[in-house]
């Protein structure tokens, strides 16, 4: 179907202003002050709502294939329309691991038949792939991961000679989980040795730490630079990191870049005496402190994008005593509501939002034709009711895993309309799934 969103209050590029738009065949055709209806499309009258460009999350791991009693490609995609995120990019610490080209292209099958939302899949490297990912056609995927630190999934990529060569010799964009391993490791048996095996969740920020995270951040950075390459740091969750990057230089100028994730900027180490394991990410949630930095710099603009690392666990996993526990959360479906109540606190803009978690992710990524609302571009497009209070239940829970850190909060605003590709998938709570997102594109 072909749309005509009258009176919308749009949000793009630093502007905030009323504007009529026309989806046709899927893209946006024409943005004006007044546009007549054409050839009788369907109209919607936007009033009083916010048209931003859909959220591009950066980074998701949906479980599929192998981990799906956790979450799926389908489920998970539905979550993140429903929450404004019209693509994502998804991680390879599936099982299989997506470390080679067969694997890689299983899932974008997969996604064509059930995803939602646009999808694009990460490369996974390995200590001893190198070969393989360099026969990757990364203008079709967004870019190689490298866990430079463990997490779900056991992808550590440790030899110092292979994550150089993986620096050295990839043409592509190189995105890191950054903590150092060993001392990770030292430091857990040393609080196990000290407090015994029964630890409450607080210890996980101990465990760890800003050392480890700064460790491997800054020697990911030290082979960025020797090497210029494109190196994209994944969750910060220090203020020391931070030091790392530069906001002197525009963001389409940058070879270095980073990445904060919703978690890191609402909860901190006071908050594991209530949420648990429930907050247990790697990295860790941190000091209030750092998580004021951290958002300072999304402001000032030292961090370039922001995401959700949307890394769901059964209820009964994350029950688990804490070392037992697996770390992530689901975070999809509240990942631009939970931004925009710092909006109503006043911490943050509109227009830095839309740049954060749209406009800079295709910047970044360099996306074909998406994240901004430009005449030409894809219709990935959410209609905000900034003034539709909703809290949040397991009841109106959309992941498969049926919990969310954010259990009981009321936020401020309502996603009330999500188009992919022009299509309208979503419409203040009931689905349109006759037609699937697209493969994202990239230019090199």
């Amino acid at each position: 179907m072909n749309y005509l969103i009258k009176n919308a209050t749009v949000v793009n590029e630093n502007e905030v202003d009323v504007y009529d738009v026309l989806i046709e065949s899927g893209l946006i055709y024409k943005i004006e002050r007044n546009i007549d209806n054409p050839k009788n499309y369907t109209e919607i009258d936007a009033t009083g709502l916010y048209l931003l460009p859909g959220a591009i999350d950066d980074q998701v791991h949906f479980r599929e294939p192998g981990l799906t009693h956790k979450g799926e490609i389908y489920t998970e995609a539905k979550a993140a329309v429903a929450g404004g995120i019209t693509s994502f990019m998804e991680m390879p610490n599936t099982n299989p691991q997506t470390v080679n080209i067969l694997e890689l292209e299983k899932k974008y099958n997969r996604a064509a038949e059930c995803s939602l939302a646009n999808y694009s899949f990460f490369m996974g490297g390995t200590n001893t792939n190198i070969e393989e990912t360099l026969k990757v056609d990364y203008k079709k995927v967004c870019g190689l991961k490298l866990f430079m630190g463990s997490s779900t999934g056991d992808m550590l990529v440790d030899n110092e000679k292979t994550i150089d060569e993986f620096f050295s010799k990839l043409n592509c964009l190189i995105a890191t989980h950054c903590e150092y391993d060993p001392l990770v490791k030292e430091t857990q048996t040393r609080i196990i040795a000290e407090y015994g095996q029964d630890l409450p969740a607080y210890f996980h920020p101990i465990i760890r730490n800003e050392e480890a995270c700064f460790k491997s951040s800054s020697f990911a950075v030290e082979l960025a630079k020797k090497h210029n390459t494109r190196l994209h740091v994944l969750h910060i969750s220090t203020a020391k990191e931070l030091s790392l990057f530069t906001n002197k230089i525009p963001l389409k100028q940058k070879r270095i870049t980073a990445e904060a994730c919703i978690h890191h900027l609402w909860f901190s180490d006071d908050d594991y005496k209530t949420k648990g394991n429930f907050i247990k990410w790697n990295p860790s949630v941190k000091t209030q402190y750092d998580r004021d930095k951290i958002f300072e710099a999304v402001l000032n603009n030292t961090i370039d994008v922001i995401a959700t690392d949307h890394a769901p666990h059964t209820l009964e996993e994350k029950m688990q005593p804490y070392l037992q526990a697996p770390s992530g959360g689901p975070l999809v479906q509240h990942s631009i509501l939970a931004m925009l109540d710092f909006y109503h606190h006043k911490k943050i803009s509109l227009e830095k939002i839309v740049e954060k978690m749209s406009h800079n992710v295709a910047d970044l990524f360099r996306i074909e034709k998406r994240g901004y609302i430009k005449e030409g571009y894809f219709a990935d497009l959410v209609l905000v009711n900034l003034n539709k209070p909703q809290t949040v239940s397991k009841q109106n829970l959309l992941y498969k895993c049926g919990w969310s850190p954010f259990e009981g909060h009321t936020f401020k605003s309502t996603i009330e309309k999500t188009f992919v590709n022009g299509h309208l998938v979503y419409d203040n709570g009931i689905f349109n799934e006759l037609q699937n997102g697209k493969r994202l594109l990239f230019y090199i």
